[in-house]
């Protein structure tokens, strides 16, 4: 396993822990939100560290890794819904033949198969992070974490956007790169967060 790997599989676990302790406690709640309100609720967490960013201000005191592991879990259930609302239309796996359709009457998932929703987007996400990582040679290490950042409200306005022409594309890749790429981002500023506080 490279190291990129390994760091990866820490910051993975630390926000799928925290994706099935609230799942434990507040059930699938979030499935009554629509992929517009998803997609908010990203962009104020982004928007709120670019703020600090620049301000140098945390007046409410919660740390800005919190928000990035927010971000990659509401990116996540972003992807589930994709799939939940539109089983015969997922673009990856075929979520109908996965039995998805018995869900799209009932906001509840049963705790395992939200976890395994998660797992099966989130692996994924990070297989095509690999891919990607490949080809770039490891770019985002040299990148700055305000500039990975910048990159996340990009992304979040070409969703919007999407989302405001019902969906429709030309050319561009549809919501779900947009949202893959969100994880795939926050994950990299997990890393150099990490990486800023063990050489403090």
């Amino acid at each position: 396993m490279t190291k990129t790997e390994k760091e990866f599989a820490i910051e993975t676990k630390c926000c799928r822990d925290i994706f099935e302790k609230k799942t434990r406690d507040y059930g699938t709640s979030w499935r009554i939100l629509r992929l517009p309100s998803l997609t908010d609720q990203i962009f104020i967490k982004a928007n709120r560290i670019r703020s600090i960013e620049e301000t140098g201000e945390n007046r409410i005191g919660d740390d800005v890794r919190g928000e990035y592991i927010a971000m990659v879990n509401y990116a996540v259930m972003a992807l589930i819904q994709l799939d939940l609302l539109n089983p015969k239309q997922a673009v990856v796996d075929n979520a109908s033949e996965r039995g998805l359709e018995q869900y799209n009457e009932t906001l509840e998932l049963p705790l395992e198969t939200a976890l395994a929703l998660y797992d099966h987007h989130l692996e994924r996400t990070v297989r095509l992070m690999m891919d990607k990582n490949h080809d770039y040679g490891e770019a985002w290490r040299q990148m700055r974490i305000s500039s990975m950042t910048d990159l996340i409200l990009m992304k979040l306005r070409r969703i919007k956007q999407i989302e405001d022409n019902d969906g429709k594309t030309i050319i561009s890749e549809g919501v779900e790169g947009g949202y893959m790429d969100i994880i795939n981002y926050s994950l990299f500023c997990l890393i150099r967060l990490e990486e800023k506080d063990q050489s403090n």
